[in-house]
């Protein structure tokens, strides 16, 4: 019993590890785009595994982290960044046993994300105005297109995998 509880423990991990790569990696492949007031981050996708299995959050939050801090904003953004994943994703994670359809978790879970580049908006324009409204309003489509897009993808592929019982 304990070995099998440690193997568990073990593999979500090591599959937190490689969802935590698997972001760097897609993010760092459309690099001219994944900063900035427009961000078409296709590792974005991924914040979509936590709508199926909360224990996937913790490798998606690691690649933001890392990600903002190497090749972002810094600290600031690693803050901002990673808090506003956290949030997100907290929120898909909570609604996982409460709301039973995943296509409204899936749309729950791109809304978050959508609402929640405003906390990106804020970090890039501080001072507020109209420059605040029009950068959230180009980080908050790009977010909405990424996150739209993918899901049905993410639902067709969760059909074959199944996320809930790979970890």
């Amino acid at each position: 019993m304990q070995k099998t509880r440690e193997r568990q423990r073990l593999t979500v991990v090591v599959v937190n590890g490689i969802i935590m790569a698997l972001y760097l990696a897609l993010t760092i492949l459309v690099a001219p785009v994944s900063s900035g007031p427009i961000q078409f981050r296709i590792s974005e996708s991924l914040n979509h595994l936590v709508v199926f299995n909360r224990k996937l959050l913790w490798g998606v939050l690691g690649g933001v982290i890392v990600y903002n801090a190497f090749f972002g904003f810094g600290l600031l953004d690693v803050m901002y960044g990673g808090g506003q994943t956290l949030i997100s994703l907290g929120l898909t994670a909570l609604l996982q046993n409460r709301v039973k359809s995943v296509k409204v978790r899936l749309a729950l879970n791109t809304i978050f994300f959508t609402v929640g580049m405003g906390t990106i908006a804020y970090m890039l324009v501080p001072t507020g105005g109209s420059a605040f409204w029009t950068t959230y309003g180009t980080l908050a489509l790009s977010e909405f297109i990424v996150m739209a897009i993918s899901a049905p993808l993410m639902y067709y592929l969760d059909r074959t995998l199944d996320f809930e019982k790979r970890v």
